[in-house]
């Protein structure tokens, strides 16, 4: 192992940080896995369950503006905290709801509003903050590790939470509010901002601030509308069970296991970069992930054979992995620290919509084209977004170093 990999393992903030992560990020995946279940068993009405997502979603895009100026105005450790804090309290209110047996829908919708709330606040505030925790010459290597955190909650999480719910949704919602928990206290042993980087009150212009900064400058601009076009053409994770039902012939194991895989080679690539972080050629090798990440989408929508689609799947997840790091990487350390919480808020809206309404695209198209026709069109889309981009923002393509 490298010195400087060892350095980052012996980071003590650091630690404390990725531990955080990996509650935060568990809990989560755990308490979504059982409130859509138990708004199921409550209406049994698949509408519901996207009315759920739908309603998560929105407070992302209602306080886009107001969440990155907290997270430059207030010290992001206390932030992130009463965040934490507050998801922690969904959950006890969702374990007093069960045992009770209270539990209505629109109590759900009410919880998973204040839920969605609390992480739109949460997420721009942990992407700003890890910038302050650990040195600039570690910052590759951390961002890498703590994508491992939330992808190694994605793996296990979810299956943990199923199944926790066979013996009643109370088993889920007490682990889940102790999670967070734990979470809360490693967050508050993080060092803590000696005074607010963005001072007076919030206005329209300092909450504008984070859009004007990434229009002015081209290279972040290029990075992060990138992802949100490749993914909004490129994802074909709602047409899962479509594959694993009509095309690929399997079973609801199956369809676990295509969910997953992409998460497997996204924690595989971390743990590698992790070690291993990408210091030169950065422009071009994101935009050759990127790439791979079209190309393997229409491999799988052309596929027949089950295992070579997981596969396909795992090569996908992990070429995602790569052009994460290195955009995270990247405007993170392009961005003043004073402007890091807006941007973040801003970046954490295009991420936000490219996977919704990737989703939203991919069942439309399937419904006017078809299934495999639609992701294939999808991965082309992809990799037509990536040579206009690469085009549209040379200096991006051409980047040497990450800072």
């Amino acid at each position: 192992m490298s010195a400087d990999a060892t350095s980052l393992l012996r980071h003590r903030p650091f630690l404390a940080f990725w531990l955080a992560r990996v509650c935060t990020a568990s809990g989560f995946q755990m308490l979504t896995v059982a409130i859509g279940w138990h708004m199921y068993e409550l209406t049994h009405n698949v509408l519901d369950l996207g009315f759920v997502g739908l309603v998560e979603f929105l407070p992302r895009v209602l306080f886009m503006l107001h969440t990155g100026h907290v997270a430059d105005r207030y010290d992001r450790r206390k932030v992130a905290a009463l965040c934490q804090s507050a998801q922690c309290l969904i959950a006890v209110a969702l374990v007093l709801g069960a045992s009770s047996g209270n539990v209505t829908r629109e109590m759900i919708f009410v919880l998973a509003f204040l839920l969605g709330s609390a992480r739109s606040f949460e997420m721009p505030t942990t992407q700003a903050l890890l910038p302050n925790i650990v040195p600039t010459a570690l910052f590759p290597r951390a961002v890498a590790a703590s994508a491992s955190a939330m992808q190694a909650a994605t793996i296990a999480a979810p299956a943990l939470g199923g199944l926790l719910y066979a013996f009643g949704a109370f088993w889920v919602y007490v682990p889940t509010a102790v999670l967070y928990a734990i979470a809360c206290s490693l967050v508050l042993t993080l060092p803590s901002r000696q005074q607010p980087l963005t001072q007076g009150k919030a206005t329209l212009e300092s909450l504008l601030a984070g859009i004007r900064f990434i229009r002015s400058r081209p290279d972040i601009f290029g990075a992060i509308s990138l992802d949100l076009f490749a993914v909004l053409l490129g994802g074909a994770t709602a047409l899962l069970p479509v594959f694993a039902k009509d095309i690929l012939l399997t079973g609801p194991w199956g369809l676990g296991l295509l969910r997953s895989a992409p998460a497997v080679g996204a924690l595989l690539m971390s743990f590698w970069l992790a070690r291993f972080p990408i210091e030169r050629n950065v422009g071009r090798i994101m935009f050759l992930s990127v790439g791979i990440f079209g190309v393997t989408t229409i491999a799988f929508g052309l596929s027949t054979s089950f295992w070579f689609s997981l596969g396909v799947l795992v090569v996908l997840g992990a070429a995602d992995m790569v052009s994460m790091v290195i955009r995270g990487a990247f405007v993170q350390l392009e961005t003043p620290d004073e402007m890091r919480g807006r941007v973040s808020a801003v970046n954490g809206l295009f991420i936000g919509a490219s996977n919704q309404l990737g989703e939203f695209e991919s069942g439309l198209t399937a419904h006017w084209f078809g299934t495999v026709p639609a992701v294939v069109l999808g991965g082309v889309g992809t990799l037509i977004v990536t040579g206009a981009w690469m085009k549209l923002f040379p200096s991006l393509a051409q980047r040497d170093k990450l800072h």
